[in-house]
């Protein structure tokens, strides 16, 4: 997966897929990928680590998946499993403050957020 999707990762190609589709998307979505995105950012995390963030955040960015992205819920499913899965394998690089990054810019596309889907997604991570 590291390689075929990786290609796909830019910071500008993800940011422009959050801001036309987040709201279909959801938060827990969102949140996923705001989780990979501030590990991406940490400059203590090795290459291996962002390659496989890379690898899901191109997958997420990827216009054509398993399941077309514009259908409501079920089109995101795909993308969220791709999502936990990187995310279970980076869990010891995600840290309070990385947490705390992606909460915070959640709360600001979002505003009222609900907690308990970001514990869940979290309960599947860690």
């Amino acid at each position: 997966m590291e390689n075929e999707y990786s290609k796909y990762y830019s910071e500008k190609s993800l940011w422009e897929k959050i801001k036309k589709f987040s709201k279909s998307a959801g938060s827990k979505v969102v949140y996923g990928v705001l989780l990979l995105f501030y590990v991406m950012k940490d400059k203590s995390v090795g290459v291996k680590t962002k390659l496989t963030i890379a690898a899901a955040l191109g997958y997420f960015i990827l216009p054509t998946d398993g399941i077309f992205d514009l259908t409501p819920i079920i089109g995101y499913s795909d993308d969220l499993g791709v999502l936990i899965f990187a995310l279970s394998q980076i869990s010891a690089n995600i840290t309070p403050e990385v947490k705390q990054n992606a909460r915070n810019k959640l709360a600001e596309w979002f505003g009222e957020i609900d907690e308990n889907e970001l514990l869940e997604l979290e309960n599947k991570i860690f």
